[in-house]
């Protein structure tokens, strides 16, 4: 046999499989025999724990009792996150600041910061308030610890009992946690929120510290703050002094302190005055017959007030003072302001009107508004419908989606990266992962093709998504960071508006198209001076001029489009029969937010609606039909001449040059009737940039000197004895017959001091001063 294995000594150098295979066996059957015996010993062991009969059930209870716990733990620690979040130590700071504000003319308007509080020691506020308050607001304050269930329920069964909210479920910890860290946006997630701060609260703060927060930091109409504030403002004294009926009437504030300000509605007052003295009767605080002389002499109200406080206005100049003043240590300020107090007015009428009309149908109870000139000069700012229920201001930090009203920038950026107005573009549009852009009212586009101005006008949304695509969403984002728009970030469907943007600095993104292409940051502040009268801060000086950010060329283009979006597209309800507008509408899906952002030659303005909670508003409410009205009912009253700057871009309006004609013919009468200097001496003025205040000073001057001058001891040659002091020098004084005319000396408020004033006869129209 041929055995050539075993010829090459493969026999001797083989494994013994054998042997391994039964070591290997052996070790198993061994390791699986302990394994057995270690089992049985330890099922041996714990078997003497086995639980039977109730022993088990309250073992499997307790079990599932603690996991329950556990899984509900972490269910908290998730709800409890945001709210610990929205937690911030400084808010219980009333701030080193305390500035008033002035308007551009120097009258007080407004007072912010800690000279709001006065703070007044909680022993030294009367008993009577604090009883008042807690019938009303929170009768088991004391025993709660921030959330009070008993209150809760009792609350609700008589809500239910009256068919009306006759009393709140919320713990006056609960209101606290509100007035300092959240809006008042009625949803569940933010009810959660005010929950958890409220433990927080009862946890860091005694009952007394948060019944003196309390006091201290409610809003309680006409801007006051406090309840110091706020008695000092309604009564004319300190909330030291003040009576059971004065008591009365401050602690029916704290719910709705715009709808029961004995200011503004005298008889809801008084009904809410007798609902607090029944509240302080059932708590047990006091008898019938100790409240009754509270009802027969209710308080008496200081008349003399200012009840259309510019409060979101303040809120926000405030704000800006801190930023400005920062690390110049100095903390008592005066700051004069951009504000125009009518136009303020008429936006918060033009808002509130538009949710007493369509609110309720239209399903929206919210919106803001922002009214500045070209250059980024706020004018007003209306930041919700009712300051006193609500001081959350949603125009300048509410980031709300701008929906089709973001296209503005995207088309800029296609201007700047060789588009044009009449580039011929597609209804349609790549994809992007799995997502593809539909236009309003459903469909993919239809493929058929048009100029670039005409899909803006339209507000298509695949071309739009396909422009961005195109030429970059880098460039986009680029672009929103030169106007001063942050927090932009790169998605699918950014072009379409599905990020957010608070109206004010939306309005200003767009006054970078109005004014031609210039940063156009929102400012309120015009200068800021010390308690010693020493300028602290001035726009003028310390400001830098506003860089070109788009070329003139790209604004006048981009204009042009807006203007067709108004005249030709979705945004006609804004089209004014007086002069040019250019803007663009937006809606968000929903829809929850609907948008105009438009400009004339004078101002640019930003309107959204919508709700608080986020909830859509009817379906088929858009920016042209929903936010449009509203623009177009503000820029109508607003404007009050026909001296409107002509858009970039734009040819001035047929009405526009109807007036300007009819002016010049005017003037050129009264110039060859002797009655007004000619154009030449006219156009020589230089503008006069003088304060009202000042201008008032030098009056009273003038008048001063033109009384030392009547009381010289000779008249001039061939006049009267009183003669006006010369305004040049080197004029010689002319006799007047009149003993005094300061009325007119500074008459229209581009006059220069250098020239004498004059005022049209009787009969003649007279120049209306710019606001």
């Amino acid at each position: 046999m041929n055995d050539w294995f075993h010829k090459q000594g493969g026999r001797d150098r083989v494994i013994d499989w054998l042997a391994l295979d039964s070591r290997l066996n052996s070790a198993l059957g061994e390791a699986w025999s302990r394994i057995k015996d270690y089992w049985n010993a330890g099922s041996s062991y714990f078997a003497r724990f086995q639980l039977v009969g109730w022993r088990r059930l309250l073992n499997e209870f307790a079990s599932e009792s603690l996991t329950m716990a556990f899984g509900g733990f972490v269910v908290l620690y998730a709800l409890a996150l945001p709210a610990f979040q929205e937690f911030d130590e400084s808010k219980f700071l009333t701030g080193r600041y305390a500035v008033t504000f002035l308007d551009v003319n120097g009258n007080e308007i407004g007072r912010r910061g800690i000279l709001h509080n006065d703070s007044v020691p909680l022993n030294e506020i009367p008993d009577v308030l604090i009883k008042a308050t807690l019938a009303t607001e929170d009768r088991r304050f004391f025993e709660h610890y921030g959330i009070d269930v008993f209150g809760t329920l009792r609350a609700l069964l008589t809500n239910v009992q009256a068919n009306e909210v006759v009393q709140g479920g919320s713990t006056l910890t609960q209101q606290l946690a509100k007035n300092l860290f959240l809006s008042s946006e009625r949803s569940l997630q933010r009810k959660i929120k005010e929950l958890f701060l409220a433990f927080l609260l009862e946890s860091r703060y005694s009952k007394k510290q948060i019944l003196k927060l309390y006091f201290d930091r409610a809003y309680m109409g006409g801007g006051t703050f406090g309840v110091e504030a706020a008695s000092q403002y309604y009564f004319g004294k300190s909330v030291r002094d003040i009576n059971m009926a004065e008591a009365a009437v401050l602690a029916g504030l704290f719910k709705a302190p715009t709808k029961f300000s004995p200011l503004v509605d005298l008889a809801a007052s008084r009904a809410r005055t007798n609902q607090v003295l029944d509240n302080l009767v059932e708590a047990g605080y006091y008898t019938a017959g100790q409240v009754h002389a509270a009802r027969m002499n209710p308080a008496k109200i200081v008349e003399a007030r200012q009840t259309n406080s510019p409060d979101w206005f303040l809120d926000w100049a405030y704000e800006e003072v801190q930023r400005l003043a920062e690390g110049k240590n100095q903390y008592v300020l005066t700051a004069r302001t951009t504000i125009d107090l009518t136009l303020q007015r008429q936006a918060e009428e033009a808002l509130n009107a538009a949710l007493k009309r369509n609110g309720k149908s239209d399903h929206f109870n919210s919106g803001a508004i922002v009214v500045m000139e070209p250059d980024g000069k706020v004018r007003a700012i209306v930041g919700g419908p009712d300051y006193g229920e609500s001081q959350f201001n949603r125009a300048t930090h509410a980031k709300r989606q701008p929906g089709s009203s973001f296209k503005v920038y995207v088309y800029a950026t296609a201007m700047e990266n060789g588009y044009t107005p009449d580039t011929i573009v597609r209804d349609a549009s790549r994809s992007c992962g799995n997502w593809s852009p539909s236009n309003y009212g459903g469909g993919g586009g239809s493929g058929a093709r048009l100029p670039l101005w005409q899909a803006l006008a339209r507000s298509l949304n695949t071309v739009a998504t396909e422009l961005s695509f195109a030429v970059g969403r880098d460039k986009v984002i680029e672009m929103t960071k030169r106007l001063g728009i942050e927090g932009v970030k790169k998605t699918c469907s950014m072009a379409l508006g599905d990020g957010g943007l608070t109206v004010l600095e939306h309005t200003g993104g767009f006054a970078t198209f109005a004014n031609g292409g210039k940063l156009a940051k929102p400012y309120g502040i015009l200068d800021i001076t010390t308690s010693k009268g020493d300028l602290l801060y001035s726009r003028e000086r310390d400001e830098p001029p506003a860089p070109q950010v788009v070329s003139h060329h790209v604004a006048e283009e981009m204009n042009v489009m807006l203007n067709r979006v108004v005249t030709q597209g979705t945004g006609g309800m804004a089209n004014l029969d007086f002069t040019n507008v250019a803007g663009k509408t937006g809606t968000s899906t929903g829809p929850k937010d609907a948008w105009f952002m438009g400009f004339t030659g004078k101002y640019v303005c930003g309107v959204w609606i919508g709700n608080d909670d986020n909830h859509p508003m009817r379906p088929g409410v858009t920016g042209g039909h929903g936010a449009a009205p509203i623009w177009h009912d503000l820029m109508t009253v607003a404007h009050t001449d026909m001296n409107i700057p002509t858009i970039p871009g734009l040819q001035p309006h047929p009405r526009q040059i109807e007036e300007q004609q009819r002016l010049a013919e005017l003037r050129a009468q009264q110039v060859a009737a002797g009655l007004a200097p000619t154009q030449a001496a006219d156009s020589s003025k230089p503008q006069s940039i003088m304060p009202e205040k000042t201008r008032e000073t030098l009056k009273v001057l003038v008048s001063a000197l033109r009384k030392a001058n009547n009381e010289g001891p000779a008249p001039a040659p061939g006049g009267s004895s009183r003669l006006p002091l010369p305004v040049d020098p080197k004029e010689a004084p002319q006799p007047v017959t009149k003993p005094d005319r300061r009325a007119t000396l500074f008459d229209g408020s581009h006059d220069d001091l250098s020239t004498p004033a004059s005022s049209p006869p009787t009969g003649q129209p007279a120049h209306t001063a710019l606001p």
